[in-house]
């Protein structure tokens, strides 16, 4: 079974890099058009041009998911330039790493603004724009392993990964009846070039070890799952919370 996406309309936050720079590349080779939103409007024309390459369509949307007029404006603007949205990729996230008894309000602000502000803001937004187009509609909330276990020193990631989790949950039984599905994919370790380094020093090594399978994943390993809940054949799926870890919440 081939998962395409012809005639659909994607948008996906936080793709000037990581997973989001991925999740857009996957949903234009899939069929669909694709928005890719971030605050890197450099980046993101790169990446606009390297999905034209390869033969599919994108525009770029400026979009800060901390400041809810500019998230309204972005989905706006993402459907005034594809049509009326289909999918919605919420990825943006940030972290800080420290022990609980040093982290400052800044932080916690900085994290959760992003992670669980700026995540329910987008999705509204969206769900908002399906249920007044009378669309059907497939929301995938980027969660993380980190918001099904804890994890050292990362206490306000994980509690804002707990909370996309819980949002996920709460958003499905409320729009499933407008035909709008919202799972969430929880990834573990994954390599990208904001890590790619940490995993060759000692302590990359180490945490490698502690692994069930001595390994991190790699970006294409979530294609699947994503694609599947982005098509029509995830119709009976909502709700859901997948942990894509390799066993890491095992």
């Amino acid at each position: 079974m081939e998962l395409r996406l012809d005639g659909k309309n994607a948008l996906v936050t936080g793709a000037s890099s990581g997973l989001g720079w991925r999740f857009a590349t996957a949903l234009a080779a899939a069929g669909a058009r694709v928005a890719v939103a971030a605050r890197r409007a450099d980046r993101l024309q790169t990446l606009k041009a390297e999905i034209e390459r390869a033969g599919g369509r994108a525009h770029a949307v400026t979009l800060d998911v901390t400041d809810v007029a500019s998230v309204r404006a972005g989905v706006a603007a993402a459907a005034a330039a594809l049509g009326p949205l289909d999918i919605l990729v919420n990825n943006s996230g940030v972290s800080v790493t420290k022990r609980a008894g040093e982290i400052e309000e800044t932080d916690y602000d900085f994290v959760m603004d992003t992670n669980a502000k700026g995540a329910f803001f987008v999705a509204q937004a969206a769900g908002r724009a399906m249920i007044a187009a009378k669309r059907p509609g497939r929301i995938i909330n980027i969660a993380s392993a980190a918001g099904l276990r804890a994890l050292g020193q990362l206490s306000v990631y994980c509690m804002s990964k707990a909370a996309v989790i819980h949002m996920t949950r709460a958003l499905a039984l409320e729009w499933g009846r407008f035909g709008i599905n919202v799972n969430a994919l929880c990834p573990g370790y994954i390599e990208t070039e904001i890590n790619r380094d940490y995993w060759d020093t000692d302590g990359g090594r180490k945490l490698v070890a502690l692994l069930p399978r001595r390994r991190v994943g790699k970006p294409e390993d979530l294609d699947g799952l994503l694609l599947l809940l982005a098509s029509e054949h995830s119709g009976f799926v909502n709700g859901a919370v997948i942990a894509v870890d390799d066993g890491l919440t095992l």
